[in-house]
């Protein structure tokens, strides 16, 4: 276990409370990286007067450096975090949010070079520089994990949006695809795609990868794997929007899809299922050249070839 340093800190930090504050709140307005549209200047100072109140408590009977770790900082390490979070939403960058730990040493500086001889003032100052570092590094985490996570939120919000199933018509569905199509994109449309199977009963998924920019030997992978568990479901696959550039890179890369149905456009592929299923549209209630997503034809719309209404 590390040993608990002791220093005129806890003192200084207690005499000159209100001057340090005072000095502090100066240095962070007048920064280059203050951001006065992000935070006012009261909801500030109430945070650094609250950082400063924590700090005193911690080391009043002595300190482990390890901010990490030792238990006592753990009110500072919350704190902290709290910030980090907060700013990381707000639009800070990290080297703003880091600023409002950075901008105290000036001031801390500045008050102990007062108390102390020479010798001691560089032994004590050295301690509080230390420390001051490794709590603006945490700081510095702590906002970088709150990013991440806010990234990693929109980015599965937006694998949701990106991944719709919708129903054609009874017994089909279309699973239209836009953006590049990864590991963990495929296992999302995996899902949802099953989902809808069970949900539906439907026997025939349009999979439509008009709206895919690439395809190599990766993503026809990740295309065949969904086919495959479409089927382990009961429902047919059918693989539409193969534009000339990317039949010629298939070709090129000896991509096999001999196992599965391809289909120019989505308009081909509905024609395809229909047949399949040996269905056809009412004329007088046709919907235009191409299908309405999302807008089936109730089950009385379905007729059989060769029957009159």
């Amino acid at each position: 276990m590390q040993a608990k340093t002791t220093s005129v800190l806890p003192a200084v930090l207690k005499k000159h409370e209100k001057d340090l504050l005072d000095d502090w709140m100066r240095e962070q307005l007048s920064a280059p990286t203050m951001r006065k549209d992000l935070v006012d200047e009261a909801e500030l100072r109430k945070q650094s007067r609250e950082f400063l109140d924590l700090l005193g408590r911690t080391v009043q009977n002595g300190y482990q450096t390890d901010v990490h770790a030792a238990g006592e900082w753990a009110p500072v390490r919350e704190f902290l975090s709290d910030i980090s979070r907060k700013r990381s939403t707000q639009g800070f960058s990290p080297s703003e949010t880091a600023t409002f730990i950075f901008s105290f040493k000036q001031p801390l500086y500045t008050r102990m070079r007062k108390e102390l001889e020479s010798a001691a003032f560089a032994d004590a100052s050295w301690d509080a520089n230390v420390l001051l570092d490794k709590l603006g590094l945490y700081t510095m985490e702590m906002f970088i994990k709150a990013r991440e996570e806010v990234i990693k939120r929109q980015q599965d919000e937006m694998l949701e949006l990106s991944t719709p199933v919708v129903t054609l018509w009874e017994g089909i569905l279309a699973l239209p695809m836009i953006g590049t199509l990864d590991s963990a994109r495929t296992q999302v449309v995996m899902e949802t795609l099953l989902q809808r199977i069970v949900e539906t009963g439907s026997e025939i998924a349009i999979i439509d990868i008009t709206g895919v920019p690439m395809v190599d030997t990766l993503v026809a992978q990740h295309l065949l794997k969904t086919v495959a568990a479409a089927r382990l479901m009961g429902a047919d696959c059918i693989i539409s929007g193969i534009r000339p550039q990317i039949a010629q890179t298939m070709v090129h890369l000896a991509i096999d899809l001999t196992s599965v149905v391809t289909k120019a456009s989505l308009a081909d592929a509905f024609v395809y299922a229909l047949r399949r299923l040996d269905r056809t549209m009412d004329q007088r209630e046709a919907p235009g050249p191409t299908p309405g997503l999302g807008l089936a034809k109730p089950p009385g719309s379905v007729q059989r070839p060769g029957t009159r209404r």
